[in-house]
């Protein structure tokens, strides 16, 4: 058992972002979110975290409802990447990989041989061991991203959730980091806009309009012309080159409201 959403709805400033959403991740495998600005992707990420409570429904961690979990268990299973993060503060990328194994260990206490393990895996598994003792403020965007992959990895979680993490990446860390992702043994969710990296890179798709589920499934199953001009308000072709393959969307230009 995993992470899962049960008909979770949530509201901000009068307006409901998200209305009655249902989400269970598979276990080991990495579900994509897509949708259009404001469509909840973000808040349900959030829920997801236990960073919000939702108005209604209720969110699980094997069964049991989020709020009913210690925080710090939460933090040992469930770990964040942010769209972007940043600090004054002069770091390395070892100490911010660190910061990882704060829900492990008590307030005050040193790092174990156990947290230095978590911590040189981590590098290891992101590509980082040699940028180990740079400052993360000397660190490309694509690398601090990584570098904060590795936080979480450190956490050691068995669920991942990624709120746009190729957002304002060029187009080979993009790649890098979705990848990566992909390969990580553990249960991914993963905000997205772009529809071809999601189809390249996520086993199951969920696709959120104004706050509600309008589609889920494979994304061979997913991403139809008929979904984008739908949903985004875009006129696209969708090719396969096979039974197998996996979709490609080409954009031809915007529907009229």
């Amino acid at each position: 058992m995993t992470l899962n959403a049960e008909r979770v709805s949530r509201a901000a400033g009068g307006r409901l972002i998200l209305d009655g959403v249902d989400l269970s991740p598979g276990p080991g495998a990495t579900t994509g979110l897509l949708g259009p600005n404001g469509s909840g992707k973000s808040t349900l990420l959030r829920l997801l975290a236990g960073v919000l409570a939702p108005a209604s429904g209720v969110v699980t961690l094997d069964g049991r409802p989020l709020d009913r979990v210690g925080r710090r268990d939460v933090a040992r299973r469930v770990a964040v990447v942010e769209q972007q993060a940043d600090t004054q503060v002069e770091l390395t990328v070892r100490d911010v990989v660190r910061l990882g194994r704060i829900p492990h260990r008590r307030p005050w206490t040193p790092a174990s041989a156990a947290d230095e393990e978590a911590v040189t895996d981590a590098l290891g598994r992101t590509r980082l061991t040699a940028q180990a003792d740079r400052l993360w403020h000397t660190l490309s965007g694509g690398e601090r991203q990584r570098v904060q992959i590795a936080r979480a990895l450190a956490q050691q979680p068995r669920e991942l959730l990624l709120d746009e993490p190729t957002n304002h990446l060029d187009l080979r860390h993009q790649l890098d980091v979705l990848a990566l992702v992909a390969a990580l043994p553990v249960t991914s969710v993963v905000a997205l806009h772009d529809l071809n990296l999601a189809a390249m890179y996520c086993d199951h798709l969920v696709v959120l309009s104004e706050g509600r589920v309008v589609a889920r499934g494979e994304p061979a199953e997913v991403l139809t012309a008929g979904l984008v001009a739908e949903v985004y308000r875009v006129h696209a072709e969708v090719t396969r080159t096979g039974p197998a393959a996996r979709p490609h969307v080409r954009f031809l230009g915007t529907l009229p409201d």
